[in-house]
């Protein structure tokens, strides 16, 4: 992948914070190994560049099935394609845990719609919450 084809990667990146906690929680169990900045800050970039890799390929293989979204099945070719099939276990391990998610938070969503209230009804119950925590920070010494 090119800097040429997606613009320049500089405004590509993942959080700093986030990988170096991956980081730590890896090496946690190896005593006195540090990983230096300069080494996040270059994992970061391959990790960027993988990323595009497998976006791109991916978005190939979608556009050949005349598909507008690419789909896990899509990711998952193009990590066979590209010599990754390895990973696809814990790719497709990974899809269901996420549509297991999914299913409970739109479950939580629905508990506002079998309270049976209405929306004023319930704009009205959390306006009283406000006004009772209000008061209740009001009136603190």
């Amino acid at each position: 992948m090119s800097d040429r084809e997606f613009g320049n990667n500089d405004d590509l990146s993942l959080p700093k914070a986030t990988v170096g906690k991956i980081i730590t929680e890896i090496l946690s169990h190896d005593n006195g190994i540090t990983f230096a900045r300069e080494t996040r800050d270059l994992l970061i970039e391959c990790c960027v560049e993988f990323i595009t890799l497998i976006s791109s390929e991916a978005n190939e293989i979608a556009e050949k099935e005349a598909k507008k979204t690419i789909a896990c099945e899509h990711v998952t070719a193009a990590l066979d394609q590209l010599g990754y099939p390895d990973y696809i276990p814990e790719i497709m391990k990974v899809a269901h845990e996420h549509k297991t998610q999914q299913v409970t938070r739109e479950k939580k969503q629905s508990k506002i719609e079998k309270s049976g209230l209405t929306e004023e009804e319930l704009i009205r119950q959390q306006e009283e919450l406000f006004r009772s925590a209000t008061n209740k920070f009001n009136a603190a010494p």
